[in-house]
C-alpha cells in the first residue's frame, strides 16, 4: 500500500495518542479495527523521547496508521493546544514510515471521565485511567467516521 491508499483507507492496527501536557494518553486497535485497548500513559518530556516511545509502541503493536487527537476548542477553532498537536503531527509525519492523521477530539475527556465512572471505577482509577480512555475515545471515533479526520504529512504546516 503507498502513502496516499494510506491516507485514503487507514490500515490497522491503529495506535492513537492524546497529547497531555504532563501525560500522553495511548491506545491501539486490532488489525481488523473491531478492538480498542487503552494503554498505560507515557510521561510527557521531550521530543525525542516522546518519538522513541511512539515508534516503540509502532513496533511492539505492529501499528500501521497514528493518530494524534486535535483539541480545538468548542467552536471548532484552533488554540494553542492544537497547534502544538499539529506540530506533533507534522514532525512525526516526518519521522516515521506510518500515515499519521489528527482527529477531532472536542469532548473527549469529559465522555472519558463519563465512561470510566459507568463502567464503575473509583475516582482514584479514573485519575490513572483517563488518559488512555480518551486515546480509546479519539480512536473510536477515527474508526467509525472520516469526518473530522485530517491527514498529516512531512509537507503539513
Amino acid at each position: 500500500m503507498n502513502h496516499h491508499q494510506a491516507l485514503l483507507n487507514p490500515a490497522g492496527p491503529i495506535l492513537a495518542l492524546d497529547l497531555g501536557d504532563k501525560l500522553v494518553g495511548v491506545a491501539v486497535s486490532d488489525d481488523r479495527l473491531v478492538t480498542i485497548r487503552r494503554l498505560p500513559p507515557l510521561k510527557r518530556s521531550s521530543w525525542k523521547r516522546l518519538l522513541q516511545d511512539v515508534v516503540t509502541l509502532i513496533q511492539r503493536y505492529d501499528a500501521q496508521t497514528v493518530v494524534i487527537g486535535l483539541p480545538l476548542r468548542l467552536d471548532g477553532t484552533s488554540g494553542d493546544a492544537a497547534e502544538k498537536a499539529r506540530q506533533i503531527a507534522v514532525n512525526l509525519a516526518r519521522s516515521i514510515e506510518q500515515a499519521v492523521y489528527l482527529q477531532d477530539e472536542r469532548l473527549t475527556s469529559f465522555e472519558a471521565m463519563e465512561n470510566l465512572k459507568a463502567e464503575g471505577h473509583k475516582p482514584d482509577d479514573i485519575r490513572a485511567l483517563i488518559d488512555g480512555e480518551a486515546a480509546a475515545m479519539i480512536l473510536r471515533d477515527f474508526i467509525r467516521t472520516d469526518q473530522n479526520r485530517t491527514p498529516v504529512t512531512p509537507n503539513s504546516r
